[in-house]
């Protein structure tokens, strides 16, 4: 698969790479990826959106890849919310872009939500591909996770500065082999499991021996080369910053209107037991303007488990909403 290359804009204090693709005066789709992912996590849904008329924009995020960003404890804060949606409406401001639609994954499914809150004006649409909309919660979200799943859980353990990093590139292409899997359990059996096995503690499974890990490999040889030489060059840091910033996240939007006002897709995998299609039960409250699907069979990395039913599903809405 012939991925674009990049070009660079400025956007709010970084330099970031973007990957584009289709025709300069079809309707904007900006592509946000989570974590540990890049724009090329979207290899399969950029040229299907492009084809179909739509301009489309990946970027590398804050952090990662060929965007990179700022390093040490103490500038953690410059990967909060409000940085993370701020480069997305100064990447629209480089390509004189009014409005886009902002589709997210994973951790980019929670930066193109909150985008539609804190920056309405530059919302078109909102597509959520296995990350919901999450209200903001009444606890510190660290605390409640750490409550309830300890210290072992993912999140809570990426809270400790310099030791995830560390971990995670003693050997940057066995904990890529490791965390892009196909789930290799049902939903239905997820949650037959005794609590003990389901506190997300992966760090820990990632010491375990290779073939003792759940679920098949995801990544053919050149695609997990990618991603190994993209995550080589960034580090993991700034990526995992994104994970340290949940508590001034949720301290800095205290007084934000929890509503999301502009049209909304939300399509979730059977399958994922981070992001459950459970979680999207009552979305309608904050998200007036919704339709939700889900994808049977699929786990986490929707967009290359699934490819070409992620890639209708976005069509359809896309058209029947955007033209």
């Amino acid at each position: 698969m012939k991925f674009p290359e990049p070009r660079y804009i400025d956007t709010n204090g970084i330099k970031m790479a973007i990957y584009e693709d289709g025709p300069k005066d079809g309707v904007p789709v900006l592509l946000s990826h989570g974590w540990p992912e890049l724009a090329y996590s979207w290899r399969h849904q950029i040229p299907a959106l492009a084809k179909a008329g739509f301009r489309v924009i990946a970027p590398d995020q804050r952090g990662y890849g060929n965007t990179g960003g700022p390093k040490g404890e103490e500038n953690v804060p410059l990967y909060d919310m409000e940085h993370l949606t701020g480069d997305l409406v100064g990447l629209l401001d480089a390509l004189e872009i009014d409005k886009a639609v902002y589709c997210g994954h994973d951790w980019g499914g929670m930066v193109v939500w909150q985008s539609a809150l804190m920056h309405p004006d530059r919302v078109a649409g909102v597509i959520g591909v296995n990350t919901p909309f999450l209200p903001r919660s009444p606890v510190d979200p660290i605390m409640a996770m750490r409550m309830m799943f300890g210290e072992d859980m993912y999140i809570v353990y990426f809270q400790k500065f310099g030791v995830a990093e560390k971990k995670l590139g003693a050997d940057t292409k066995r904990t890529l082999n490791f965390l892009y899997r196909r789930s290799g359990i049902t939903m239905q059996e997820w949650e037959k499991l005794p609590a003990s096995d389901k506190n997300l503690a992966f760090i820990k499974a990632l010491d375990t021996p290779e073939e003792e890990w759940r679920g098949k490999p995801l990544l053919n040889g050149e695609e997990l080369a990618y991603y190994t030489a993209a995550f080589e060059k960034s580090g993991w840091e700034g990526g995992i910053n994104w994970y340290r910033n949940f508590t001034r996240n949720w301290e800095r939007s205290a007084d934000l209107v929890q509503k999301v006002t502009a049209p909304a897709l939300m399509i979730s995998a059977a399958d994922d037991v981070v992001l459950s299609p459970a979680m999207t039960a009552g979305m309608e409250q904050y998200v007036p303007d919704l339709e939700k699907h889900i994808i049977a069979d699929c786990g986490h990395w929707t967009q290359a488990e699934k490819p070409e039913e992620l890639n209708r599903l976005m069509i359809d809405w896309l058209k029947r909403r955007f033209g």
